[in-house]
């Protein structure tokens, strides 16, 4: 008489252990998809195009794996516990492995989508084979929503702790590793809870324990993984590496000089960066002798801030800059501390991490100066800090005497990226200046200042000890030979974002 009611509740817990295994799946898969496209804009840049091609190239290849499932027709739980392995090993390796490649091949982005394309054809296999095994025991009906309800919340779930949790706490590398042992665990959990497993556990639990170790072993040496790999990419000694939800932060030192990147890209080296800060601070804030309050939107370095603070008349400096992580190394780090004078630790200082576009909608007080130092528009994220709507937005923060001074990358190697910048802030009513300096590593540089109404004057209110910036120097921005003429452009709308496309055409010669 019992019997049927112990069958009944072993089909039951099959199904709940199947079933959690979808959720499992879902949340890997989506993870090891995260991954691959924010390590590909780390590396490659353009986040948004590397995002459309990685999740493009991952559901095309699921669809892949989906359709091959059809030709699997015999034990479908030993395919699925050894698919569930080859996931764990292949998602969980995959970061690891394109950190350590990408200096060494030349055909990255073929690695790279190869790999995106593997794991995605080995979860697309997983769902269609798992609702097969389950089909003996649910309805159609059942099956197929309570298939894609576990699936949506795993990969729910998946995109909340990704950015919140997984990348500040683990960092890329540990993330794909640890899901990588998560599936693994599951194709062991899944061996010893169905007794038609038997004939093959032992084999299978040895692949298992050998592929775990592996990842264990890649998972608690991640961060000597990531500073060999970064020890390949950087000529000198990576002293300081840490991925954000926003960027990869690196810093290097040498006998002669610090410098740092994100994402890859240089920002600044300490041997010449006085040459950029003071062109992009002084030329604007000594056109202003009662200027009081001062914004920087960027420049979580604290450099521009070092400038700023040369001005006895300032009596108040915000200082908005997206990433924690950035302000708080530049506050504590002594070496650091030196080069930016200990600026963002002076009670003038108001830090603000948040997204500075949301910020300057929001914000209602007043500047007399604002100093613009976002990095430059290679993705549409930053793209939209040089746009029409951002500017438009700035007005409402300036002083009727305001000046903006904003870098606005090379007008020699990317002159349409320059004028662009120069023709978007004129199309929001400001009146332009633009001007460029000479800096060693990065070439000659673009500023451009923008005022309401025009009232720069060119004076001797220079604070004492500059090393670059004076009165001469100063006159000689201001001329622009042949080779950086303006030129015609479009004006970046958030619409169009043709900035972001003009930087990329102009400065893809010289990078990666």
């Amino acid at each position: 008489m019992d019997k049927p009611g112990v069958a009944e509740k072993i089909l039951q817990q099959r199904q709940r252990i199947l079933l959690f295994s979808v959720f499992v799946i879902a949340t890997c898969g989506l993870i090891y998809e995260l991954i691959a496209g924010t390590l590909a804009s780390y590396l490659l840049g353009d986040s948004v195009t590397q995002f459309s091609t990685i999740i493009g190239t991952y559901l095309f290849s699921m669809g892949i794996g989906s359709w091959l499932s059809k030709y699997v027709d015999d034990n479908l739980l030993k395919w699925f516990i050894r698919i569930e392995i080859l996931v764990g090993i292949v998602g969980g390796c995959s970061s690891p492995l394109l950190f350590l490649l990408f200096e060494h091949i030349a055909s990255f982005r073929l690695v790279l989508y190869a790999l995106v394309s593997i794991t995605g054809i080995l979860v697309g296999l997983e769902i269609p084979i798992l609702m097969r095994i389950l089909k003996k025991s649910v309805s159609f009906k059942d099956l197929v929503s309570q298939v894609f309800t576990f699936d949506y919340i795993g990969a729910l779930l998946a995109s909340i702790i990704f950015p919140l949790l997984l990348v500040p706490y683990f960092g890329l590398m540990r993330t794909s590793l640890f899901f990588g042992i998560l599936n693994i665990g599951v194709a062991a959990f899944l061996l010893y809870q169905f007794q038609e497993t038997v004939r093959y556990r032992k084999l299978y639990i040895s692949i298992i324990m050998g592929s775990i170790v592996v990842l264990l072993v890649g998972f608690v040496y991640a961060e000597r993984i990531m500073s060999y790999t970064e020890t390949l990419a950087f000529q000198d000694n990576v002293i300081y590496s840490k991925s954000t939800p926003y960027q990869r932060i690196v810093l290097t030192k040498n006998r002669r000089e610090l410098k740092l990147f994100l994402n890859g890209n240089l920002q600044f080296s300490s041997a010449d960066e006085y040459r950029y800060h003071e062109a992009l601070v002084h030329p604007g804030l000594q056109a202003l002798p009662h200027a009081k309050s001062v914004l920087i939107l960027g420049g979580g370095d604290g450099l521009a801030a070092r400038e700023v603070l040369k001005y006895s008349n300032i009596e108040r400096i915000t200082l908005v800059d997206l990433d924690p992580a950035m302000t708080s190394i530049f506050k504590k780090n002594e070496m650091l501390l030196a080069l930016n004078k200990r600026s963002l630790l002076s009670p003038k200082v108001t830090i603000i991490n948040s997204d500075a576009f949301n910020w300057v909608r929001a914000n209602k007080q007043l500047y007399d100066f604002v100093i613009i130092d976002f990095p430059d528009p290679s993705n549409y994220s930053i793209g939209k800090l040089y746009s029409t709507r951002f500017y438009e937005e700035l007005h409402h923060l300036l002083t009727d005497d305001a000046i903006v001074a904003i870098q606005s990358t090379s007008p020699l190697i990317a002159k349409k990226s320059y004028w662009c910048i120069n023709h978007t802030l004129a199309a929001t009513g400001f009146i332009t200046l633009p001007y460029h300096v000479y800096v060693p590593s990065f070439g000659e540089w673009g500023y451009v200042m923008g005022m309401k109404k025009y009232n720069w004057k060119h004076t001797d209110n220079l604070p004492s000890g500059l090393r670059f910036v004076n009165v001469t120097s100063m006159k000689n921005m201001f001329l622009f030979p042949p080779d950086m003429d303006e030129v015609q452009t479009d004006v970046n709308r958030l619409n169009n974002q043709v900035l972001v496309n003009y930087f990329e055409d102009e400065w893809a010669p010289y990078i990666h």
